[in-house]
């Protein structure tokens, strides 16, 4: 006569089984990561981000493998949203997705290997087993069905955003091309923007909080983020600075254009936060507006200029012992000052009459007043600051 096993009793056969392929959690991710990176490595791709989420994601495989031996047919887990995301991950670094899925058949095998031979330790009924493995080849089935949706719909999305990027650049090189598919209102006013360092994309998405306004998102291959804010209303750029100054990581830097209108206007803000971010990067400055920045920004396209301001304003005084830096702290606190001599000298804790002396010594040894060449003697000490900044790493225009 064929003996059937009652509910509880299953349900304590499956929960046994479960708790002690639990113990052995430690050796089976071991196993797993031995197994399938041996013949996929996780260093084919630079990502760190990819790579660590490749670790979170085992672990979590594991664990799903483990609710399934807990759960009965009738009820059986979800797949975890962390194997989606590393999906995604996978498909925007360009890892195939032959690749992803023998990466789950292969943990598969040496996870089943481990149920069968716990079964065998706990006596487990044949009749039980199968089941187990029934269930376990159903959901898995399922799996990998949902980490190819969500990998092809990534993929769908990057081919999208790329078509996108394409047409954006040759409309920003004056192409009459229809900008309906760009799901963005060129009509309207705009500010430019451009975002580089880790979670530029997100920091870039947020630059509109607090502001009735549109979101335009280009994400360049080399790490940095084109985004336009379009409104109704003129757009005031400071808005822009204090949202972004509350909310944007210390790694991040952003570049602002200035407010303009319409499609001239859409170019014409891009332009400018191009054109000033060399002045962020150079400078080590997280927040840089174009307004602030648009004289300097012009002059660093300019070698001759650029070479020559300093041959002129700066190389007379670096024959001195501390190589001009007093020189330097003398001027940049008289230009701070907006040229007044009794708040220059507070500034460097002098007199008055010694910081007059100081200035007609500079003004004998550039051979002119000083009020004759101002604009040009500061954007010298500007450019000198940069160079500080970067310790002479000026060449930052590559990357855009």
């Amino acid at each position: 006569m064929k003996v059937s096993s009652s509910p509880r009793t299953d349900d304590r056969a499956r929960l046994g089984l479960a708790d002690a392929l639990a113990s052995r959690r430690q050796e089976i991710e071991l196993a797993v990561a031995t197994r399938i990176f041996s013949f996929l490595p996780p260093d084919e791709v630079s990502d760190p981000e990819y790579v660590h989420g490749l670790r979170e994601a085992l672990s979590a495989a594991v664990e799903f493998g483990l609710s399934i031996v807990r759960s009965t047919p009738e009820v059986l887990p979800p797949v975890p949203p962390v194997l989606l995301t590393q999906a995604r991950f996978a498909a925007r670094n360009d890892v195939g997705l032959d690749t992803v899925l023998r990466r789950y058949f292969a943990g598969n095998v040496v996870f089943t290997d481990f149920l069968i031979e716990q079964a065998e330790e706990h006596r487990l009924q044949s009749s039980r087993l199968q089941s187990m493995l029934r269930n376990q080849a159903m959901v898995f089935d399922r799996l990998l069905s949902a980490i190819a949706e969500e990998y092809t719909r990534e993929s769908s999305r990057r081919l999208e955003a790329v078509g996108q990027a394409e047409r954006v650049e040759r409309m920003l090189a004056g192409e009459l091309l229809d900008g309906a598919g760009l799901g963005y209102d060129l009509n309207r006013n705009h500010l430019g923007a451009i975002v580089k360092g880790d979670g530029a994309e997100e920091v870039a998405r947020q630059l509109n909080r607090g502001l009735d306004a549109q979101v335009m998102i280009v994400c360049r291959a080399e790490g940095a983020v084109w985004a336009w804010l379009g409104s109704r209303r003129e757009i005031d750029a400071e808005d822009v600075r204090r949202a972004a100054s509350s909310n944007f990581p210390a790694d991040v830097t952003i570049v602002l254009g200035e407010p303009a209108r319409g499609l001239p206007g859409w170019r014409l803000t891009h332009q400018q936060a191009r054109a000033a971010m060399p002045v962020a990067l150079s400078g080590g400055r997280q927040f840089v507006r174009y307004g602030e920045v648009a004289l300097l920004s012009s002059i660093l396209h300019d070698d001759t200029l650029v070479a020559s301001l300093r041959a002129i304003y700066l190389q007379p005084f670096e024959r001195d012992r501390d190589e001009g830096r007093a020189v330097r702290q003398t001027l940049r606190a008289y230009f701070a000052a907006e040229r007044n001599i009794s708040s220059a000298a507070s500034l460097l804790g002098i007199s008055r009459q010694a910081l007059t002396r100081r200035l007609r010594s500079i003004e004998r040894r550039l051979g002119r007043p000083i009020e004759s060449c101002a604009l040009h003697l500061e954007v010298a000490l500007q450019l000198q600051g940069l160079d500080d900044a970067a310790e002479g790493e000026r060449d930052v225009m590559a990357w855009c």
